[in-house]
């Protein structure tokens, strides 16, 4: 069938728009991989010749109607379907999609003029660089602090290590230790006492409460009863006043051993802490003194001499801050002992004895106030 038996140039332009589109993507999609890669790369001078690819022959007349104007209109906006040109692919863009393309070039182009330029290190990023590299610095000398202080120890304790002493204040420390743990025994005791004496007290109102009962419904025994009763009553009475006693004696002791002693020996364990660092820098120093005079000795030297005599001055200065501790501990201890035995004795006594009058007084000496039995908490309206 020749040329003009398929209808010359007119045949593509009597088929439908559908028809036409179909056909252009069937040729595009089957001619597209038939392409040589040497027909699309550039020609090269080397004496090396490409693989020839057999290339299918078609009609001059099926390629004629690829050419741009006969492409028909697309079935929606920014679709387009352009052949390749023998060099290589190129697609172009419908009008529809190039005028969003630049309405967003010049947007974007609008909105970079108005953005400042992302700096390299913004200030966030070096705060948080500068916490990191704090933390590492304190790391490091917690590090190298506790290696040398451990050294130190190890060396003391096997005999190898030389230790700095103050007799007279180790002494005083030991001495404050131990009455710290007499102390503690002596408050134990004390609590155990309000503890037994408490359950007595208590035993004895139940007893003088069993006695005015059985008082009334006894009538040939009533008077029996009845004395019982109130020599009950009056030892519940008595017994309640020399706990409030024993209960500010026990209260005293304890804010003597559990706050003011303790505080003084955390004193002291600062103390033994800087003079651990201040031998183990002191040692560290004499080591380096006895080594070779180079450049990196010296300034090693220097760096040592400046550590110790940092570690010298805290050890001096904690040193006196317990010596003044110990002073005003003992005068305190001296001062509350001595009020608080006298307490003690007298309330004691004057239970015993059965003077009611001189326990109530020895009260009002020290001036202890007692909780009335059964009174409750006065609610916030009458505290104020």
């Amino acid at each position: 069938m020749g040329w003009k038996e398929w209808g010359g140039n007119d045949w593509y332009g009597r088929l439908p728009s559908g028809s036409q589109l179909c056909l252009l993507i069937s040729l595009h999609t089957h001619l597209l991989p038939l392409l040589s890669p040497a027909a699309i790369l550039p020609a090269h001078s080397s004496s090396v010749l490409p693989i020839p690819v057999p290339m299918p022959v078609t009609p001059p007349h099926l390629l004629s109607p690829l050419s741009a104007r006969h492409l028909p209109a697309p079935p929606f906006p920014g679709c387009l379907v352009q052949p390749h040109s023998p060099r290589g692919p190129s697609v172009s863009p419908s009008a529809s999609a190039a005028s969003r393309m630049a309405n967003q070039g010049g947007a974007s182009a609008g909105s970079g003029l108005h953005q400042p330029h992302p700096s390299p290190a913004t200030g966030g990023e070096e705060v948080v660089r500068g916490i990191a590299v704090e933390k590492f610095d304190i790391v490091k000398k917690w590090g190298i602090n506790t290696y040398k202080c451990t050294k130190q120890l190890i060396s003391e304790r096997f005999g190898r290590g030389s230790r700095t002493v103050d007799l007279e204040l180790e002494t005083q420390i030991e001495l404050l230790r131990e009455t710290k743990r007499k102390y503690e025994c002596v408050l134990q005791l004390a609590r155990a006492l309000t503890n037994h004496f408490y359950s007595l007290v208590q035993t004895q109102h139940a007893l003088g409460d069993a006695f005015a009962d059985l008082s009334q419904k006894s009538p040939e025994l009533q008077e029996e009863f009845g004395y019982n009763a109130e020599t009950q009553k009056l030892l519940c009475k008595n017994g309640e006043t020399l706990l409030g006693a024993v209960n500010f004696f026990v209260s005293s002791i304890n804010t003597l051993v559990n706050k003011t002693m303790e505080d003084t020996l955390m004193t002291v364990k600062q103390y033994e802490t800087a003079r651990l660092e201040y031998d183990a820098y002191r040692t560290d120093l004499e080591e380096l003194s006895m080594g070779p005079r180079d450049a990196s000795t010296l300034c090693r030297l220097d760096a040592a001499q400046s550590q110790f005599q940092s570690h010298k001055d805290k050890y001096e200065k904690l040193r006196a801050d317990v010596a003044i501790k110990l002073k005003f501990l003992e005068e305190n201890k001296i001062k509350v002992m001595h009020k608080q035995l006298l307490l003690f004795h007298n309330a004691i006594s004057a239970y015993f004895a059965g003077n009611q009058q001189q326990l109530e007084q020895t009260l009002k000496q020290f001036n202890i106030k007692l909780k009335t039995p059964g009174a409750e908490k006065p609610s916030w309206l009458e505290e104020q």
